[in-house]
Order: structure tokens, then sequence, then C-alpha cells
């Protein structure tokens, strides 16, 4: 799983039709610390987060498709949950 900040909505007049009444977010990996790592990359939606919030994807199509379709549709990423608060170790 990877720590992201939600950056934004995508959206997108032509689309694949698995993608139908899905929201897709632009996130943005980041340590615990709230600093940027990576590149941002698309993710779909199952948790019903927004812009700024800190969310954990699954950035990994299998894991994708178990949670938001089925077995033959093209989803790479998912945004698994909403984090609430990051505890130092």
């Amino acid at each position: 799983m990877i720590l992201c900040r939600v950056l934004g909505n995508a959206v997108s007049t032509v689309q694949h039709a698995c993608y139908n009444g899905k929201i897709v977010l632009v996130v943005q990996p980041v340590r615990s610390d709230g600093t940027e790592l990576g590149r941002s990359f698309l993710a779909v939606d199952s948790v019903q987060a927004g812009p700024g919030d800190l969310v954990l994807c699954a950035r990994e199509g299998n894991t994708a498709r178990q949670i938001l379709g089925k077995d033959d549709d093209p989803f790479h990423a998912v945004v698994l949950g909403i984090v609430d608060e990051i505890s130092p170790a």
C-alpha cells in the first residue's frame, strides 16, 4: 500500500464503460511526514475521498479489479482507505 495525498479529480469526456459512475482521483505519494515522494498517478476512488485527504492506495491492477469490478476491467490503482492520523513510531 502507498500513502498518498489526494490532489483532485480527473475528468474525461471519453472513457471505458467500466468507469461509468466511478470517480478517478489524482493522488501524490507522500512520506509519513507529508513530503512528496515520486510522481502523482490516477486511482479510482472506493471510499469517497476528496482533495486534501490523506489516503492509502494500492497500485496493482489485480487488487483494484478485485475491489472495483471484474477480472477483465482495466483498473490499475484504487484508493482503499482514508487515513485519520499517523502516530510516530
